[in-house]
């Protein structure tokens, strides 16, 4: 098993909701370890910029509208196989599909306000964590 970095968000709907504290938990008793984070209110550019693989997609515009409604956490994960664990701990991006005990089937509520993001891949985990956080943050 390696030790590897991935990106997380919980999403302005979890943030409004008050279950950032039980997720970071959850992240945390499944093995992964914050080791930077930050609350935002992502802008219109940056929520543009950070999603821009979706840009061309018809949920673009609502899913820029969501995620600049309110404050999310960004943060950068730490542990074994942490992309593919974190993924596992989210469970399925439709949350009435999820898995029960998963992020997304505990506390969201539909494929939209889905409590979490997270990076599918190492490359996307990089360009993710380095969208909002610089190198001497990490």
């Amino acid at each position: 098993m390696a030790k590897e970095r991935t990106f997380s968000i919980i999403k302005p709907d979890a943030v409004a909701s008050g279950k950032s504290g039980a997720i970071i938990q959850h992240l945390i008793d499944g093995g992964l370890r914050p080791v930077a984070m930050k609350m935002m209110h992502m802008t219109d550019r940056e929520a543009k910029g950070f999603y821009h693989v979706h840009r061309e997609r018809p949920f673009f515009g609502e899913l820029v509208k969501f995620m600049t409604s309110g404050p999310c956490i960004v943060q950068v994960l730490e542990g074994e196989n942490a992309i593919a664990r974190n993924r596992e701990l989210m469970g399925a991006t439709d949350s009435k599909k999820a898995e029960a005990g998963t992020i997304r089937q505990k506390f969201g509520v539909d494929i939209e306000k889905n409590a979490v993001h997270g990076s599918d891949a190492p490359e996307t985990a990089a360009f993710e964590m380095g969208f909002f956080f610089a190198g001497k943050e990490l």
